[in-house]
């Protein structure tokens, strides 16, 4: 399953990138186990991804919360709580 990454503001500026496609392995389907799954890889996404990182995420340009399905074709937004400018 390959879904579409983007990293906005102080995130982009952590990995180092604005976006990336991954593939994901099975058993990750929500925002919360795409989260792990990318913190886990270490380096720069554990940095800006870690549990306790104060992170935002939409699903196809709609807020999500942990539970929010992922799949297939999806584009996933990772920004900070507040972005401004």
């Amino acid at each position: 399953m390959s879904i579409r990454i983007l990293y906005f503001a102080r995130l982009r500026e952590d990995m180092g990138i604005t976006q990336e496609m991954v593939e994901l392995p099975p058993g990750v389907n929500d925002v919360k186990g795409l989260r792990a799954h990318l913190a886990a890889r270490g380096g720069a996404s554990a940095v800006a991804l870690g549990q306790g990182k104060a992170v935002r995420v939409s699903v196809n340009q709609d807020l999500a919360r942990n539970d929010t399905p992922v799949k297939a074709g999806d584009e996933v937004a990772f920004f900070p709580p507040v972005t401004g400018g």
